[in-house]
């Protein structure tokens, strides 16, 4: 990394927080598809089979290979395994597929020796690999520490040779639930830990002269996950280093909740320039996997291509922009959550109020009141009622349109400012003003709630220096750049440089053009896709950071209650608001015990209505109660046909029969007084 560039980023985690610009690192050759550099973001996925199934393997590697995936990753849990990569790899070269085969460590130095001589690149596990974990607190001092940190140097330095001799690159891929209880011990349960525990392994790669270096922080918290790549990136400039970044978010789960949850996590930092390979974990088929991310990453593309934002020349003009337009000074930190200060307007938006969502419907059809079922208010003729569904919406914007049908009795309306004037009964209906209407003199204006709609740009104005500052003040923030994420926390950080506590909704439309297909053929993805990833991108990485006191999801061609379950999906997975269960699921490989995607599935469908409980469903130790370290309760294969339960990180039931694991699970939920009978 030269020396202009470590200095423009000494202190900080990205290029600029204001404009897309990639960060740049060393390019490392992974075969003959090198990553980093000016190389494109690459795709990747994991195979689900047995390493000793070769058929099987080699087949499902091709089925990947053909749905977008530049490099697939196997298991090795031993040396047996590790052998088998050299049959598995011939067979893919006998078809004609050169795609690098990347092996897949835990625990077993021997295994990842073997592999190394045969495979592109190894994966290694800094928590496990020369370490161990039994949630052991030890007190180390100075020397002693310094002791273990030799002895795994030790141990490390063979496959460090290997790898150098034969030009196989390396992963070292930490985990927020396997961190070692040496560096728990030392760090505890932080994203510092999760950092350092790389470092240490990097460090001694640098001293053994290797380079060819990737590296991971994933948690199965998009918001731990984001802080701890940003801290990595911070330590490594502090070091000298740029190494290339694997992204992904471990345990996401399927459906919509691990797609909102994977982009969640790595959509932040791709908007922040950051990432040079991207992994979907989702505990579905490893094919179905690298559409997804396709799509999270052909974003990126694409905005380079439009803001030019490549390689050095990106760095360089970033450079000049920040001496010139230097990013607004914030007491915020990208390091750790801080939900932004503001007052509570009308007793319910903004302070310690949960996030409010906004929804959109006023092209619907308001001549019948079932239309209100997709805000989650659920309606029913016979009895001229609506019931709130878990997932409930806090306003419904009408714009100039009047339902007639009369609306649930705890909703609130939003109208455009004019129409709303006219209006003969108020009562919780609140005007939506441009920034001019509310600046002007003598606007009609209410005590409860004005919502007015603004942009980054509007600061700067006559007009925004015109608004009275009243604790009925709440912004809807807008925006049409490119690049609108950081166009949008740039507003939040100049608000917190004025000292302005005004509670703000963000609001993101979408309009999929040609480049985003209305109609999928098979393996493509579709709108509802786009919407989940886009919009838990743009709006999760400011949520993350404690940015947001609402979400507004205008997107005209996707269906209403689509949006609904997107929004609070989002809100789900950045921790602001809870509204159902959270599964966290690995996405199986060829160590699980157990079919994950039929046993996620069914826990799901006697568990779904425990609103709030967070379940853990592992299909092997390696991803046991470590990863799932902040779940409630845990389902982890640990042996065929037997599954051990959890209680946070404590086993309470060992080895039982998976035929009543999951009645074994629901009999400790009620036992600990957290079970529901769900609604008839």
């Amino acid at each position: 990394m030269n020396a202009d560039a470590v200095k423009m980023l000494q202190g900080r985690y990205c290029n600029s927080l204001t404009s897309y610009s990639r960060f740049v690192t060393r390019e490392v050759a992974i075969g003959d598809v090198p990553m980093g550099g000016n190389n494109p973001i690459r795709i990747q996925s994991m195979t689900t089979t047995d390493t000793m199934d070769t058929i099987g393997t080699v087949e499902q590697t091709i089925r990947m290979v053909n749905a977008g995936c530049e490099y697939v990753r196997i298991t090795a849990p031993s040396i047996k395994e590790a052998n088998n990569l050299a049959e598995i790899k011939k067979q893919l070269r006998m078809r004609g597929y050169n795609v690098p085969l990347v092996a897949d460590i835990h625990f077993t130095p021997n295994a990842a020796e073997v592999a190394a001589r045969i495979v592109e690149k190894v994966r290694v596990n800094p928590g496990n690999y020369a370490d161990k974990k039994k949630f052991d607190t030890i007190e180390y001092t100075d020397l002693e520490y310094q002791g273990e940190l030799d002895r795994i140097f030790q141990k490390f330095t063979p496959l460090v040779n290997i790898c150098k001799e034969y030009g196989t690159a390396m992963r070292i891929g930490t985990n927020h639930g396997s961190l070692s209880d040496r560096i728990m011990s030392r760090y505890g349960d932080t994203p510092q830990g999760m950092v350092e525990s790389a470092m240490e392994f990097i460090r001694m790669c640098e001293a053994l002269g290797y380079y060819s270096l990737v590296v991971s922080m994933k948690s199965s918290n998009p918001q731990v996950m984001v802080q701890a790549y940003r801290l990595l990136v911070q330590t490594m400039v502090a070091e000298g280093m740029n190494y290339p970044l694997h992204l992904g978010v471990t345990e996401a789960g399927d459906g919509e909740d691990g797609r909102i949850k994977s982009a969640v996590g790595i959509g932040t930092l791709l908007e922040d320039g950051l990432g040079d390979t991207v992994r979907v974990s989702l505990t579905e088929e490893p094919e179905a996997e690298a559409p997804v991310a396709i799509a999270l990453v052909k974003r990126y593309s694409l905005r380079s291509e439009i803001l030019g934002a490549k390689s050095e020349v990106a760095v360089a003009k970033n450079k000049e922009e920040n001496i010139s337009h230097p990013a607004p000074q914030s007491s915020h930190s990208p390091y750790e959550y801080k939900k932004r200060d503001t007052y509570e307007a009308n007793a319910f938006i903004g302070g310690h109020m949960v996030p409010r969502v906004v929804i959109d419907l006023s092209r619907a059809n308001l001549k019948d009141a079932a239309v209100m079922n997709d805000a989650g208010y659920l309606y029913s003729a016979l009895l001229d009622k609506y019931t709130m569904a878990e997932q409930s919406v806090d306003f419904v914007y009408l714009g100039d349109s009047l339902p007639s049908f009369t609306l649930p009795g705890n909703l609130k309306q939003l109208y455009n400012y004019t129409t709303w004037q006219k209006l003969t009964n108020k009562t919780l209906c609140h005007p939506l003003f441009t920034l001019d209407e509310y600046s002007r003199t003598g606007a009609d204006r209410t005590s409860a709630l004005n919502l007015v709609r603004i942009k980054n740009a509007d600061l700067d104005t006559d007009a925004f220096g015109l608004i009275p500052l009243d604790k009925s003040l709440v912004f809807v923030l807008e925006t049409d750049e490119a690049h609108g994420m950081a166009d949008q926390r740039t507003f939040f950080l100049k608000l917190q440089e004025m000292e302005l506590d005004v509670p703000v909704i963000v609001k993101r439309s979408y309009t999929f053009s040609d480049h985003v297909p209305s109609t999928m053929d098979h393996g493509q993805t579709d709108l509802t896709t786009y919407l989940q990833l886009y919009a838990a991108t743009d709006l999760g990485a400011l949520l993350v950071d404690g940015f947001g006191d609402g979400i507004w999801i205008d997107a005209p061609q996707v269906p209403a209650n689509i949006i609904t379950s997107t929004a609070f999906g989002i809100l789900q997975a950045t921790r602001s608001r809870i509204s159902k269960t959270e599964y966290i699921s690995c996405p199986s490989c060829g160590r699980t015990l157990f079919d994950l995607m039929l046993t996620t599935q069914m826990i799901r469908s006697r568990t779904s209505h425990l609103k709030g409980l967070k379940i853990g469903i592992m299909g092997c130790i390696v991803n046991g109660p470590g990863e799932m370290a902040d779940a409630d309760y845990g389902y982890v294969g640990s042996g065929t046909d037997k599954v051990t339960l959890y209680r946070g990180q404590e086993a309470v039931k060992k080895n039982i029969n998976s035929a009543n694991a999951l009645d074994e699970l629901i009999g400790i939920i009620k036992s600990d007084g957290n079970w529901l009978e769900p609604a008839e």
